[in-house]
């Protein structure tokens, strides 16, 4: 967490605090310059009195600003009502200060009220109320209603962006609530397929899928899971599939790990699947599925390429496996990879590259 998110979350806390703090150093300030301006004429305890009266007609003009006009203005489009409130803060907080100054903060410091400046004066001299005062009450109230503003637009962004990463996970769990089922319909088959012959590599498969299912339902739950766990899960999964086949499936695994990065889970499970189910599945000659992986400290490559045999025109199954695996790359690394898919008549080639910095 930034100071500024800090700074933000103690504000929210406290927000007392702020508001407190904010005054204060303002007030600290103005009774240095005002100091600095009167020289010996003025101690810091007349000072501090009098910037503090002047202060706190300052702070009237800042809260209506801030939490009158502003909000009528730009959130509810009150046009006329924000003007109406802006003149009325503006006029009502200059007389004030001029009274304060007038009646108060002059005699104290031992000068003598003027006979002419009467309260119907002070309520009707409007080019002094704009030019003397009119300025320093919006110099207060524009600097906190900046910093309002500012910390507003900050908590608004930061709520947004909580809400879209929320939006996103639950877009991902159902992604991979689709991608469970599907991929256990498909294993189920294969066993089913196998112990209608009687096969003695049925049990075999029983167990490779017991360790699959541990792994997908129990320990890939996080966002990013180590890369050696997903290569555990790969060779279970293709030592299950070639239990349905005879020699005439061949299956290269070709593994260049140089650090065990975190990647998302069952992305690589997908596009092994996919060779697998319309490349093994459905060759009718000897398939070959070759698996490429590297992982570096910053980079991460996943390659798989299997033969391909093409169908007639319709007689194409539903790839679900590929357009679930694209919304989820979307999610989790938006920007930063590349999936490149390609086929001819006898090659289908899926290659992920993910920048993992």
């Amino acid at each position: 967490m930034s100071f500024l998110d800090r700074l933000l979350d103690l504000h929210r806390k406290h927000r007392w605090l702020g508001h407190a703090a904010f005054w204060l150093i303002y007030l600290l300030i103005a009774v240095s310059a005002s100091k600095y301006r009167d020289g010996r004429q003025g101690t810091y305890g007349f000072e501090f009195i009098s910037d503090a009266l002047y202060m706190s007609v300052e702070m009237i003009a800042a809260y209506g600003l801030a939490y009158g006009v502003v909000p009528l203005f730009f959130y509810r489009k009150r046009y006329v009502l924000a003007v109406i409130a802006l003149l009325a803060i503006c006029y009502t907080t200059c007389v004030t200060g001029r009274i304060f100054i007038v009646k108060i903060c002059e005699p104290l410091a031992g000068v003598a009220p003027k006979a002419f400046e009467t309260y119907r004066e002070i309520l009707t001299d409007i080019p002094k109320l704009l030019y003397v005062y009119l300025f320093d009450m919006l110099a207060a109230a524009s600097i906190f209603t900046f910093v309002k503003v500012a910390k507003d637009q900050s908590e608004m962004q930061k709520r947004a962006i909580e809400l879209e990463k929320q939006k996103a996970e639950a877009e991902l769990k159902l992604l991979k609530a689709q991608l469970h089922p599907h991929f256990l319909f498909n294993t189920l088959n294969n066993i089913y397929s196998l112990s209608l012959s009687n096969s003695p590599v049925t049990s075999g498969s029983i167990a490779y899928l017991s360790e699959i299912l541990d792994y997908i339902l129990y320990q890939c739950n996080e966002m990013y899971v180590p890369v050696s766990a997903e290569i555990k899960l790969l060779k279970n999964y293709i030592s299950l599939e070639k239990l349905r086949y005879d020699e005439r499936l061949r299956v290269n695994f070709k593994i260049d790990q140089q650090h065990d990065v975190l990647i998302a889970p069952l992305i690589l499970l997908s596009i092994v699947e996919n060779a697998f189910k319309h490349g093994a599945g459905n060759y009718i000659g000897s398939p070959v599925i070759n698996i490429e992986l590297f992982a570096e400290t910053d980079r991460f490559t996943f390659k798989v390429t299997n033969t391909y045999y093409h169908k007639p025109e319709g007689g194409h199954s539903e790839r679900i496996g590929l357009p679930n695996l694209t919304k989820q790359l979307d999610l989790i690394y938006p920007a930063r990879h590349t999936l490149k898919i390609a086929q001819n008549e006898t090659m289908f080639i899926v290659e992920l590259h993910i920048d993992l910095r």
